[in-house]
């Protein structure tokens, strides 16, 4: 059972969410607008939201990114917007996962436990003896911390799973399937949500597709880590 906040103008979308959701032992508030579901999630902790764009007071996309200033709690967005361009700058900007209108709810359930899986599965186990170490990387599972050359990385929770992931198999070509299957938690999807990922992860890193330093992409095969040469 998680606590969900639904962000949703249209009564109709709103309605059945809730009823869904609720059918489902979740135990869910809702609101209407982005103003509403800022002030919601800095008053109530929320397992997850679920976030419309099409918002009357303000667009979605920035809404999510105010909620990122005050919260990294899990958001998936729901969209009519399927371009990859949109798609691309919504997880740039800190959604965790995202949905094209319209879904089922049989997606939307897998989505969100997915989501949580990862969300709750976070704060890994060990100590600080377990931090991994590829070159200049230093990646730290129980205090989600990752440095390059002793500075620290801003990472979604996403990317610090990636990487983390990565870290722990230096050197090793992770099909993209084992990717789905450990840090997204799905047995299905397209390679475009991986992509997505890698591409913001390498800006971080400071290199590019064309010319990588520490993630190297096999093209049919997988991804792996490895320290610069």
């Amino acid at each position: 059972m998680a606590s969900v906040l639904v962000v949703e103008d249209d009564p109709f979308v709103r309605s059945a969410l809730i009823r869904h959701l609720t059918e489902a032992d979740h135990t869910v508030r809702s609101v209407g607008t982005a103003l509403e579901a800022l002030r919601e999630v800095a008053q109530v902790g929320f397992d997850v939201v679920i976030l419309d764009l099409g918002l009357p007071d303000l667009d979605g996309a920035e809404a999510l990114k105010m909620l990122r200033g005050v919260t990294d709690v899990p958001v998936i967005v729901a969209t009519a917007r399927d371009d990859e361009a949109e798609i691309v700058r919504l997880l740039n900007d800190g959604a965790d996962d995202y949905l094209v209108k319209p879904f089922s709810v049989q997606h939307l359930s897998a989505r969100m436990a997915a989501v949580l899986r990862r969300a709750r599965s976070g704060s890994g186990s060990g100590d600080e003896d377990h931090v991994r170490r590829v070159g200049g990387l230093a990646i730290d599972p129980l205090r989600r911390v990752a440095t390059l050359d002793g500075a620290a990385l801003d990472l979604t929770r996403r990317e610090f799973d990636l990487l983390a992931f990565l870290a722990e198999r230096p050197g090793v070509v992770v099909p993209r399937r084992d990717l789905l299957a450990e840090v997204w938690r799905q047995s299905y999807g397209d390679d475009q949500t991986i992509d997505v990922h890698l591409s913001w992860l390498r800006r971080k890193l400071g290199e590019t597709a064309a010319k990588p330093r520490y993630l190297h992409t096999l093209r049919g095969v997988g991804v792996k880590l490895e320290p610069p040469r």
